[in-house]
């Protein structure tokens, strides 16, 4: 579950997108608008957002996107139910909303239009907005058992315009490349074969590197905005990661030997109860066992005598 978060300060456009026939829609729910027809829903928008008219933008509009493997188990009215949770635990309250469902794409998705002055004149706040909805989304995700998957791995790429089309074609190439080198020079190399171009940025004249930049087709990209995986310090780790991890293989001997392990909570009950006949692999059966318990406690009475008769 992913969402985009647009403001405006233009009812009617958003009110003529979200309800386009031509994109299947059907209205799952709405409160506070007179749903007659376009023009009463941005009427009924309008005269609410004079109440306070210090803001310019009270146009809310959300789109939430769902896998398409989800589909199957969304209905309108399941669907409803988490863009509703989610208007909540954002804030969005008291005020006047409808949502929709569209039907012109592969994956499940509705739009929420909300009027950002609420029922009482107060602004709907809009803080840290982005920041809240990527943890909200997430949240629900799992709550509802949703599939979790990157948002740039679901993008049509044969959809994009440039320079985002180049970007997503240099986040593919180093999501493969950074996840199989073991170091910068052969991970540069790599790169350069696929027509990428790599320069690092220094910290002041030091030789102390501070950033990458990959050029590709004509565009700079820093690392961090291809993907935040991609900064020049968690490339550098996953480098080192490749490394260490090629050497614990190189180092690996060729013939097989068995190394003992310690057993399990379960398999050290199963053990000890006798129920495999055997204590720790030493060979010992059950009865071995209580005889020599019986023995250490022999020796601890004895111990006991001892001590009371040099006092």
């Amino acid at each position: 579950m992913m969402a985009k978060i647009v403001k405006g300060n233009n009812f009617k456009g958003v009110v003529d997108y979200i309800l386009d026939k031509s994109k299947g829609t059907q209205v799952v729910t709405y409160d506070g608008l007179f749903m007659e027809n376009k023009g009463t829903i941005v009427m009924s928008f309008n005269v609410q957002s004079q109440m306070n008219g210090k803001v310019t933008k009270p146009v809310g509009h959300i789109a939430l996107s769902f896998s398409k493997e989800d589909e199957p188990r969304l209905t309108n009215r399941v669907m409803a139910g988490i863009a509703l949770e989610y208007m909540e635990k954002m804030g969005i309250r008291d005020t006047q909303f409808f949502i929709a469902r569209h039907f012109d794409k592969e994956h499940p998705h509705v739009y929420i239009a909300f009027n950002r002055i609420d029922n009482t004149g107060n602004t709907i706040s809009d803080r840290n907005e982005r920041l809240r909805s990527t943890r909200i989304c997430r949240e629900l995700t799992l709550k509802y058992g949703l599939h979790m998957a990157n948002g740039k791995d679901n993008v049509k790429r044969n959809r994009l315009k440039e320079p985002d089309r180049t970007k997503y074609e240099l986040y593919d190439i180093l999501k493969k490349e950074v996840g199989r080198c073991g170091n910068w020079n052969v991970l540069v190399a790599n790169l350069q074969r696929q027509g990428v171009e790599v320069r690092f940025k220094y910290k002041g004249r030091t030789d102390e590197v501070q950033g990458v930049i990959f050029i590709k087709n004509g565009y700079h990209f820093n690392g961090s905005k291809v993907d935040r995986r991609f900064s020049y310090t968690k490339i550098d780790a996953a480098l080192q990661h490749n490394r260490l991890e090629e050497r614990k293989g190189m180092t690996t001997p060729s013939r097989e030997t068995v190394t003992p392990s310690a057993p399990s909570y379960s398999e050290h009950n199963e053990i000890f109860n006798g129920s495999l006949g055997l204590l720790n692999g030493s060979g010992y059966n059950a009865t071995d066992a209580e005889a020599n318990q019986e023995m250490a406690d022999m020796l601890r009475r004895k111990k006991k005598r001892k001590r009371g008769m040099r006092l």
